[in-house]
């Protein structure tokens, strides 16, 4: 034991003592909230980001004339050309199109945008908007229907309030903020597991090609040495992770200062954020996160040991990282729309996609049989895996210059002690 320690420290203290380290510490919290700041700011500019796209309208069918109003970045013109001629002006001038309305505008395909290049999605969509209202109103009259009555019908806005039922009472369920919650949890699991679990990987690269691994291995046991390095890189993720969170909080408590005005929108997100249990949704981030790691990190492992060199590394690495590619893009497309359903409890519960699945349902209160069932499995899965890159490790960390298979992988897994 004591020289699993040594190992572990070892690895910690040459890590943490890196320039990269203590800068990325300082710099991560900053470029995020830069980047909120950034994203806020585009988004309240993006009617200015674009130029002004004037479009010159030949309308054939004398339908939608005089009926097409200007936006912000569209300025539409009365066409007094052929078509000949106003593609040619559009050829010429980026910012001029030229749309072609024949008097067969409801044919698929009728309805032409010329452009010097391809138009802007804001473009075409905003046209086709403005050309299906006043279609729909045209055809509206014809019947002998009041549009402005129709459209006052169409502008009835109900909004509905989800109230969670729970034993001390009813509470706000708040949908939003736990879909981005979730979201936020299953990124940033997958990310730290890839980058953590890497670096144990190129650790035992540079150590095997080095050489360095000979020495080391006359003093401990395989076995010793590969779950000090796990641990040890897993220890430095921790503290990163930590001085990430505290600083976190510390700039949230300045933001919500800042705006703490009741008229201010930010005010409102953050009295919002304010309501989901962090500290619940935090412990199981750590638990996923450690368990997670310790699961990917001993698999990686044995591919370090099992090559030269990183690049040799690819054929090994998409098997083994694809079940959790695989779950983060459900968890950003699918599993967040439906946090109970059977296909989201059998990710959630299945070792190798449970740290991604289950992060992103825990906003929704899963029942806490699952939760239990989730984290037990995990363990079973790090010892598991464990045992079976600790017997992979043993044979590879000490093969040289022979490309390792599949196949190889499974008789240095059979070869006895």
């Amino acid at each position: 034991m004591n020289k699993v320690l040594l190992i572990i420290q070892r690895e910690y203290i040459t890590r943490v003592r890196k320039k990269s380290f203590i800068i990325m510490i300082f710099v991560v919290p900053l470029l995020i909230l830069a980047m909120g700041a950034a994203i806020v700011l585009i988004g309240k500019n993006s009617n200015k980001l674009s130029s002004l796209q004037i479009v010159n309208v030949i309308d054939n069918s004398k339908l939608f004339e005089g009926k097409l109003h200007d936006t912000t970045n569209i300025k539409f013109v009365k066409g007094d050309q052929d078509l000949n001629k106003a593609k040619a002006t559009s050829k010429n001038d980026e910012n001029i199109s030229t749309l072609y309305i024949p008097t067969d505008y409801m044919k698929k395909g009728g309805v032409q945008l010329f452009s010097k290049k391809k138009p802007a999605l804001q473009l075409s969509e905003e046209v086709e908007k403005q050309m299906n209202d006043i279609a729909i109103n045209n055809s509206m009259l014809e019947h002998h229907i009041d549009p402005a009555l129709v459209n006052t019908i169409k502008n009835t806005n109900i909004s509905i309030n989800a109230v969670e039922i729970t034993s001390t009472g009813d509470k706000d369920a708040n949908i939003g903020p736990n879909i981005a919650v979730a979201i936020a949890c299953s990124i940033f699991i997958y990310i730290s597991l890839l980058i953590y679990g890497g670096q144990v990987m190129r650790g035992v690269i540079e150590e095997k090609t080095s050489r360095i691994i000979e020495v080391v291995i006359s003093s401990v046991k395989p076995f010793q040495l590969m779950l000090g390095k796990i641990i040890g890189v897993g220890l430095v993720g921790l503290t990163q992770f930590s001085a990430w969170i505290i600083l976190s909080v510390i700039s949230s408590k300045i933001a919500g200062q800042a705006f703490n005005s009741p008229a201010s929108p930010m005010s409102g997100i953050l009295q919002t954020l304010q309501t989901i249990p962090f500290g619940y949704i935090l412990s199981c981030f750590l638990f996923y996160f450690l368990s997670g790691y310790l699961l990917y990190s001993a698999l990686f492992a044995a591919v370090g040991s099992a090559v030269d060199s990183e690049t040799e590394t690819q054929q090994f690495m998409f098997p083994i990282t694809l079940p959790l590619l695989f779950t983060y893009m459900l968890a950003v497309s699918v599993l967040f729309r439906a946090p109970d359903s059977p296909l989201a409890v059998w990710l959630s519960i299945i070792p190798f996609t449970a740290p991604v699945a289950m992060m992103v349902r825990l906003p929704f209160d899963p029942p806490g049989w699952q939760l239990a069932l989730s984290m037990a499995m995990m363990v079973i899965g790090f010892l598991f895996t464990t045992y079976v890159a600790a017997r992979i490790y043993r044979v590879g960390i000490l093969m040289y210059g022979k490309k390792a298979s599949f196949k190889e992988l499974g008789k240095w897994f059979f070869y006895k002690e």
